[in-house]
């Protein structure tokens, strides 16, 4: 892990930009970010579209190559005063030329969009990589959590056993206490294992080796950007964010393949010269002209077919913006309750807390019964869980807030100006 590496300038988000990305000390949320741009096999995968993509584009800006026509006749019988008949020529299909412009931008804007929606899989990746880094962050909580509890309520397991096998309880009385050692460890158990496969997938998402070791520091991402923040970045939405500049250049490529398609209804035409002679030994000079007569096709169908499908292209960029301002406002209205409910529950984990800890001190000095201190330990760890469950399904809005806008540290000119 301290040995791996990645150039931080071409980085899909500012943010990634000016970081330091130094492994050896640990991978925070932003070196993940910029491990899995750097190493997904999925995003090399999309690179090498984009080299197809562009090479599409430069096939399409190429020439047409002329055609050459060479044939000869001979006689069946000499005969005197006659020889073999030749001819030979060159000819160009006009009618691709006229064409080449709109099919050369059209080709030129679709490996735009190519290069734009590798662009907008990076924004995803990352937001998917944040996700399981925090999930990782949160299980290894739970699990932190779950082995302290196991480990303290060993003795209280212990003390039951001990109580009924001495006969001083029944089985129905010491239900409580048995079951909730083994509850304990099986939900440590189920933990561990959801950990271990958050793991699995992280390593899978960063492209690294099944047996690399995930040294994750610092909290889960956060972002809690103001109202003036998120409207400033929205206005600028359409400038930005990937996947609407893809289905703009989308769009412009549909204008230029409509553009070919109309040009394309004119009479195919194909210019040429020729030589020839014929068996009485007589040269000529000529040309050819080669011409489409539109009386039925004419070009009509694929015209329609290009004309629908740039309205088609339309409707799916303006819905997507409609449909982003939407989700936006819904995710900051629930940033908003997501961030009093960890507060409440942060509060709440803490005095419990410090009962079980009360409580604890109090069941070892035999000051209180072993039934209402596991009911207290139990309302303790309930709270903690709680607690980094919130703080969890915050961070996954957050994330979820990130994508959608690109950058929530945007600031508006007003605020960037204040000191």
């Amino acid at each position: 892990m301290s040995q791996l590496s990645a150039s931080t300038a071409d980085m899909p988000l500012p943010a990634l930009r000016t970081h330091r990305f130094d492994p050896s000390q640990g991978l925070d949320s932003t070196d993940v970010a910029i491990l899995v741009v750097a190493n997904n096999p999925d995003l090399k995968i999309l690179r090498d579209q984009l080299g197809i993509a562009r090479a599409q584009a430069f096939a399409a800006g190429l020439l047409p190559d002329p055609q050459i026509a060479f044939g000869k006749d001979f006689l069946a019988h000499k005969q005197p005063g006659f020889t073999s008949a030749f001819n030979y020529g060159i000819s160009e299909d006009v009618s691709s030329l006229l064409t080449l412009s709109a099919r050369k931008t059209a080709a030129k804007r679709q490996a735009d969009q190519v290069n734009l929606d590798l662009l907008w899989a990076e924004w995803q990746t990352i937001a998917q990589a944040r996700l399981l880094f925090n999930q990782v962050l949160s299980l290894r909580a739970q699990h932190q959590e779950l082995a302290a509890e196991q480990h303290a309520l060993a003795p209280v397991d212990g003390y039951v056993r001990n109580a009924l096998q001495q006969g001083n309880l029944t089985y129905d009385s010491a239900s409580a206490g048995l079951n909730a050692y083994a509850d304990a460890n099986k939900r440590l158990s189920d933990c561990t294992v959801q950990w271990h496969q958050a793991e699995h997938d992280l390593r899978l998402l960063l492209g690294l080796s099944p047996d690399a070791p995930l040294h994750l520091v610092e909290e889960p991402f956060v972002a809690s950007p103001t109202k003036e923040q998120v409207q400033f970045a929205l206005a600028s939405l359409p400038q930005r964010r990937p996947d609407l500049l893809a289905l703009q250049a989308g769009y412009k490529a549909q204008e230029a393949t409509l553009r070919a398609a109309i040009l394309a209804q004119f009479p195919a035409l194909n210019l040429g010269i020729n030589r020839q002679r014929d068996t009485s030994d007589v040269l000529t000079n000529g040309f050819t002209i080669g011409l489409t007569l539109p009386l039925f096709d004419r070009n009509r169908g694929n015209i329609a077919i290009e004309r629908a499908t740039r309205q088609q292209l339309k409707d799916d960029y303006e819905n997507r913006v409609l449909t982003t301002r939407s989700d936006i406002e819904q995710l900051m209205a629930d940033l908003e309750t997501l961030g009093r409910q960890r507060d409440l529950l942060q509060s709440q984990s803490a005095r419990l807390d410090e009962a079980r800890d009360a409580a604890e001190v109090a069941w070892q000095k035999g000051l209180l019964e072993w039934p209402t201190y596991l009911s207290i330990r139990a309302n303790a760890l309930s709270a903690d869980m709680d607690f980094i469950a919130a703080r969890d399904q915050q961070s996954q809005q957050a994330i979820a807030l990130e994508t959608l806008l690109g950058d929530t540290d945007l600031q508006p000119p007003s605020v960037a100006a204040t000191p």
